[in-house]
């Protein structure tokens, strides 16, 4: 970081991995500090048998400092599982879809966006629109986001799954209550010098933007549709006015994407056990059901219940997260 030579966005991403490894520094050298002047109370204890006075004194310190070092063992194994994990360092791109449901998950779509969006506020950290494809009364069909800040993948890891919804909806007048679900979808962010693209590799289309109900946003060429053929994966990006901006957007999505694919199945073939893996980016299967009628939110990776939806639902996500974590920690620490 110090060198002049150094390039800004490199610069950058060092400033954020420092931001991870200084509290795990900081942390080390108190608990090495405790561990000195625990040796020296151990070595004064063996001096002290004339002076009752000092050796219940120095028992009565060593007694405090053998108790604050596993409290430091623990914070140190919590901060190297969180931060030293290959993404912690990271931004992210979220993806969240509608899926069964109708206009129902569609209102949860922006929901959903809504608390994420208030989640990242308290944390600090930004959230910026790179697609979305709205509905007529206040939904998406889908909105993808990027959040940027520090540690942003270590707060946003778990959210990747099909999330279900059991409420009333608005448009219902004999008051039953619905299940719909949307998926969300959490891709680590990358540069663009991290994957490889061919140009030969891609098909790019570009078309009128439209907004919902139809309606042209403008009477240019300005959406873009990019389809990497060797994945099949196909992106498409209208929000912006200009079409470079949105081809740009586009590959920002794209290069997430398949990075995303490429790890995962250099994992599947290295480990196989990573279906166990907490927010894998597994999105096969539900993970979370929000039921409104009863004020409660049930994990269904970790079986744990919460009767404060609405809360939740105001950003405030801290003691879900923090339950997965835990449950997280526990698991990597049995496997090493």
């Amino acid at each position: 970081m110090a060198s002049p030579e150094t390039p800004q966005k490199k610069f950058q991403a060092l400033n954020k991995e420092l931001s991870l490894l200084r509290p795990i520094m900081d942390l080390f050298e108190q608990y090495k500090k405790v561990e000195r002047e625990a040796q020296g109370l151990k070595h004064s204890l063996a001096e002290s048998h004339e002076d009752p006075a000092m050796k219940a004194l120095i028992e009565e310190e060593l007694k405090f400092l053998e108790n604050e070092l596993p409290e430091k063992e623990g914070r140190l194994e919590e901060l190297f599982l969180r931060d030293m994990q290959p993404d912690a360092a990271r931004d992210v791109i979220v993806e969240i879809r509608a899926g069964t449901g109708g206009e129902e998950a569609a209102l949860f779509v922006a929901d959903l966006f809504r608390m994420y969006s208030m989640y990242a506020g308290d944390h600090g950290l930004r959230v910026e629109v790179i697609d979305s494809n709205p509905t007529g009364i206040g939904g998406f069909k889908e909105i993808i986001f990027g959040v940027t800040g520090e540690r942003v993948y270590s707060f946003f890891k778990y959210e990747s799954g099909i999330h279900r919804v059991q409420r009333v909806p608005k448009t219902e007048a004999s008051g039953r209550i619905h299940t719909s679900a949307v998926t969300v979808a959490v891709l680590p962010e990358v540069e663009e010098e991290e994957v490889e693209i061919k140009s030969d590799d891609l098909r790019i289309d570009v078309y009128r933007a439209s907004g919902a109900g139809g309606q042209h946003v403008n009477k240019t060429e300005s959406a873009v549709r990019i389809t990497h053929m060797p994945t099949g994966f196909v992106v498409a990006c209208q929000d912006e006015r200009s079409q470079q901006k949105n081809k740009a957007k586009a590959m920002r999505i794209l290069r997430a994407k398949i990075f995303d694919f490429q790890r995962a199945k250099q994992q599947a073939e290295q480990a196989a056990n990573r279906r166990e893996q907490v927010g894998s980016g597994d999105r096969s299967g539900k993970i979370r059901t929000y039921n409104y009628p009863d004020n409660r939110l049930t994990d269904h990776r970790i079986g744990l219940t919460l009767h404060s939806l609405n809360q939740i639902l105001d950003g405030r996500l801290d003691p879900v997260v923090e339950a997965l974590a835990e449950d997280e920690k526990v698991r990597l620490l049995t496997t090493l």
